[in-house]
């Protein structure tokens, strides 16, 4: 469905903290590069959170000479809490933010609020992780972003890039429902906020774009790195919990599957249980050849373990039982770990029996061992993942045909 248009497209929320040496440059650019290239109604609100230097009057001196520049001020520091503040009182149909140094080539706006305008997309975020992205910057600051974005894929399974890239929009009625949920009002409001959106089956466009480092960035990267951590803790545990009503947004805005699901029969579910269970061995087996060298056979089989427990859960949820979407996934993955525990319980006894019977015992001779362990394990998994973690309960199918047919009948 296309949005309207009518009233304020568009607003562009630039959140401000002591930054009196750019702001005046770079509000001045952003409007005229929005005069000249942006075609619907458009708004620009300087968002300070506290600033102790002469932002404040160098922001109210641009908000009384262009009519087209707001100026907002909060006595609390944090871009979350200046982007909260700004968003949740905006008219604008389409909400966005960037950073105050333009680090990000103007020309992906255009592209970044289209699919919203549209109706297409939910939230539209920069990324400067993509292929064809253009990216200039140091190499600490290059590897500190990529292995953050690593761990959050890997720990919350997210398909998301880049979740830090200064350079993302949101439709205005997506933020009324997901900001309440959103605990975090630092650095991590940005990861938080996607999260949540992925977690309740929303759309997220990305688009790559071309980023150049800004070198007084004050960002204090040691201390950013462990806040995202701890949020990266707190978010999975309300997850888990059911703390965050994904469900719930999703029944509101998620993105519902066009072919409805459906799982496959036994049979198929046990052939494509052992495809996913010989490629998980033989990345077992990989995995353990690698770790067993420097940490040693118990501590390689626990690692190579756990790291194809991870997917073998994600990939059996899909490809095995037909399940997409947010629904319970979180508790799935927390009753995928009790299963790999029990897995690793019995791998583990393997090694204490062969060291048991042989004391000196090859490290060929403990793959083998290992091996055969892991093949009983997977089979023991099949029938926990059927009968306990994936198990399809009524009140599931009386849920999935219920939104079947509440989405026949909105389209008739």
């Amino acid at each position: 469905m296309k949005l309207s248009h009518g009233g304020l497209a568009l607003e562009i929320v630039v959140p401000v903290f002591n930054e009196e040496s750019v702001l005046e440059k770079s509000i001045i650019e952003l409007a005229s590069y929005l005069q000249l290239e942006m075609s619907m109604t458009w708004q620009i609100t300087i968002a300070d959170n506290a600033s102790t230097d002469r932002t404040p009057i160098i922001a109210a001196n641009l908000a009384d000479r262009m009519p087209n520049v707001a100026y907002r001020r909060l006595e609390v520091k944090g871009r979350g809490w200046a982007l909260r503040d700004a968003w949740s009182s905006s008219k604008a149909t389409v909400l966005a933010y960037l950073d105050v140094d333009l680090s990000t080539d103007l020309a992906a706006l255009p592209p970044l609020v289209a699919p919203l305008l549209s109706g297409h997309s939910d939230i539209s975020i920069g990324t400067r992780l993509g292929q064809s992205s253009r990216v200039s910057r140091g190499p600490k600051r290059e590897f500190i972003s990529r292995s953050y974005n690593f761990l959050l894929k890997r720990t919350m399974q997210v398909r998301f890039s880049d979740a830090q890239c200064g350079f993302k929009a949101i439709r205005a009625d997506v933020a009324k429902t997901l900001l309440p949920h959103v605990e975090d009002n630092g650095w991590f409001f940005d990861t938080e906020l996607l999260i949540i959106a992925e977690r309740s089956g929303l759309r997220i466009h990305e688009i790559p774009v071309d980023w150049v480092d800004d070198p007084d960035s004050r960002v204090d990267i040691k201390q950013t790195a462990i806040d995202d951590i701890r949020g990266l803790v707190r978010v999975a545990g309300s997850l888990v919990k059911g703390v965050i009503p994904v469900q719930a947004i999703y029944a509101e805005l998620g993105r519902r599957p066009i072919v409805p699901q459906w799982r496959p029969s036994f049979f198929g579910q046990v052939i494509r249980f052992g495809v996913v269970g010989a490629v998980s061995t033989l990345a077992f087996a990989l995995l353990f050849v690698l770790f067993q060298e420097p940490f040693g056979a118990q501590e390689a089989n626990f690692l190579a373990l756990l790291l194809t427990a991870i997917g073998n859960t994600a990939a059996n949820r899909r490809f095995t039982f037909g399940i997409n979407g947010p629904d319970r996934l979180f508790t799935q993955q927390f009753q995928g770990l009790v299963v790999f525990t029990m897995a690793w319980s019995i791998t583990s006894s393997s090694l204490l029996v062969l060291h048991a019977a042989t004391p000196n015992s090859s490290s060929t001779m403990e793959l083998v061992t290992l091996t055969g362990a892991n093949i009983l394990a997977t089979l023991m998994r099949f029938v926990l993942l059927r009968v306990w973690v994936f198990r399809v309960r009524r009140a599931d199918g009386a849920a999935r045909l219920m939104t079947s047919s509440l989405k026949t009948a909105r389209v008739a």
